[in-house]
């Protein structure tokens, strides 16, 4: 198997993974979140999450920002295809990111190479 056809199989393998966790994600909130809830007092640490829960921030004089595609979805008018979407989007862009650092850590060593020839 040459190295085009392993990267390609990877990236398929990656998106096809990642399109099916879309319809097993938990609604429940992670780990992060959850320990949020329970710091608040919405939550206690072996309760349920209870439906209307919302973590509470104040970013005021902290570093704050938006995400592109909250919660992995393009809104909810989308539903799950707007998961697919977003999920697909973001495992093209990561390969995207790491091809591009591989080339110019390529580029950088064969320059290196030829400067010390």
């Amino acid at each position: 198997m040459n190295n085009k056809t392993f990267i390609i199989a990877g990236i398929i393998i990656a998106l096809l993974i990642g399109v099916l966790a879309v319809f097993f994600a938990s609604g429940n909130p992670d780990g992060l979140e959850s320990t949020a809830l329970i710091v608040q007092g919405q939550k206690t640490l072996t309760g349920d999450t209870p439906p209307n829960a919302e973590v509470h921030e104040d970013p005021t004089g902290k570093f704050s920002y938006s995400s592109p595609m909250t919660n992995y979805s393009l809104g909810e008018n989308i539903g799950p295809l707007g998961g697919i979407i977003a999920i697909v989007a973001g495992t093209l862009l990561a390969f995207l990111l790491v091809l591009g650092v591989l080339k110019l850590t390529t580029l950088i060593k064969s320059r290196k190479a030829k400067s010390n020839q």
